[in-house]
């Protein structure tokens, strides 16, 4: 039996404010708004260049990043080819940056931001 072909995958992430983290990612990260779901919005979908990511609303005050349960985790990567370029572009949009650019011993270029709502997203090339 011949497998199905996938052709993408959305990580998801849980938010206190759809509507602020969906204007983070679009006004920082460059991502521009697909859609969201219901009024006021309790889900956002995103998308730059193919890819995307989701916002759920969280069901009550608190939202756990992933480094809250492994201190070297991060919530998402993103693989970017011209990595200074974009390195460039969210830091003169006033993205949080956690790591600058380093040189990692596997030989990736990376670095990392966090989010409005404290999740970290590791860029590498």
């Amino acid at each position: 039996m011949e497998k199905a072909k996938l052709i993408g995958i959305a990580p998801q992430l849980v938010v206190k404010d759809v509507v602020k983290t969906a204007e983070y990612y679009r006004d920082v990260l460059g991502f521009r708004l697909i859609n969201y779901v219901l009024d006021p919005p309790v889900y956002a979908m995103m998308e730059r260049d193919g890819f995307q990511v989701h916002f759920g609303q969280a069901d009550g005050d608190i939202v756990k990043a992933n480094d809250q349960f492994r201190k070297i985790a991060h919530d998402f990567i993103i693989w970017a080819p011209e990595i200074d370029r974009f390195f460039e572009e969210v830091t003169g949009r006033g993205a949080e940056i956690v790591e600058g650019i380093t040189t990692r011993v596997y030989g990736s270029r990376e670095f990392v931001i966090r989010d409005c709502d404290g999740h970290k997203i590791l860029v590498s090339d």
